[in-house]
């Protein structure tokens, strides 16, 4: 099995735990709204969802270790696609028309992605120069759109970006600390790992802020912005190219216009969580 298919079987398993985990937590939060956390940890359900998000993580950790940033990263977009079936079975109802065509939507768009983002198992890695670089820029852009208490569609984007970013970062920890040739704790892959929590950390607490005013509009950006930033980092400092020339590029516009319309059409038919549903919910969507 070549390393691009793996990556991909990976991601597909890793965005079903995500949305499994995403359901189960929405549903906990709807039946015991204002319970608390410490009433939550003595419920076995919350624990479940607890596994399956570590276990959607690990999953997606290991498809980068296989496949390219812009590959694996429009592959988070699958978490919508199985939520859609797996909330409305758990909800005892059919899915919505509008439901079925974001779905068609982003199969196409992403499909269309695929064909020109495949290629070999990544290799090259960020430099720490490189990797520290990154991390003030994008933090230098994160405090620019999170500006001001009130949430919004800004702090989604720099949610989506703090996420995006700490998946490049783990590739490279990733990748560096597989390779037989170098240490397995050098400085590069310490100091980076302390980046990945950073980011990933400030991804949570941007989305729980960006979700307080309604999950849809936000749900959708923190979905787009993500591999955008990914991708950003892949093609212009990792070597990362897209399959097919002047054309393939055409194509991959082509098919993530249409995969971002499905997505901002699922987020909009999701019905909305009730009061803290639709933060507990989101903890499954920032980093991947």
């Amino acid at each position: 099995m070549n390393p691009p298919l793996v990556a991909i079987v990976l991601s597909l398993f890793s965005a079903v735990a995500y949305a499994a985990a995403a359901v189960v937590q929405e549903r906990l939060a709807a039946r015991s709204s204002g319970a608390g956390t410490l009433r939550l940890l003595a419920d076995g359900a919350w624990w479940w969802s607890v596994v399956l998000n570590a276990s959607a993580a690990l999953l997606h950790v290991a498809a980068l270790k296989y496949g390219t940033l812009t590959l694996v990263q429009p592959l988070g977009a699958l978490t919508l696609v199985a939520a859609v079936p797996l909330g409305a079975r758990v909800a005892g109802r059919r899915v919505s028309p509008v439901e079925w065509r974001g779905t068609a939507l982003t199969f196409i768009g992403l499909a269309a992605l695929l064909v020109t983002a495949s290629g070999p198992a990544p290799d090259d890695v960020l430099s720490l120069p490189q990797a520290v670089a990154v991390a003030g820029t994008t933090a230098v852009v994160i405090g620019a759109l999170s500006r001001g208490a009130r949430p919004g569609l800004r702090h989604a984007t720099a949610s989506g970006f703090a996420s995006g970013v700490a998946s490049a970062l783990t590739q490279t920890v990733t990748v560096a600390a597989t390779d037989r040739t170098g240490p397995l704790l050098s400085a590069q892959v310490i100091v980076v790992a302390l980046l990945v929590a950073v980011f990933a950390a400030g991804g949570l607490l941007l989305s729980q802020t960006a979700y307080q005013g309604g999950l849809g509009a936000p749900l959708a950006v923190v979905t787009l912005a993500n591999p955008l930033a990914a991708a950003a980092i892949g093609l212009s400092l990792l070597g990362e190219r897209l399959q097919g020339g002047a054309a393939g590029v055409l194509l991959a516009l082509a098919g993530a216009s249409v995969a971002g319309r499905g997505v901002v059409t699922l987020s909009r038919s999701a019905p909305q969580p009730a009061a803290d549903a639709g933060s507990v919910t989101s903890r499954r969507l920032r980093w991947r």
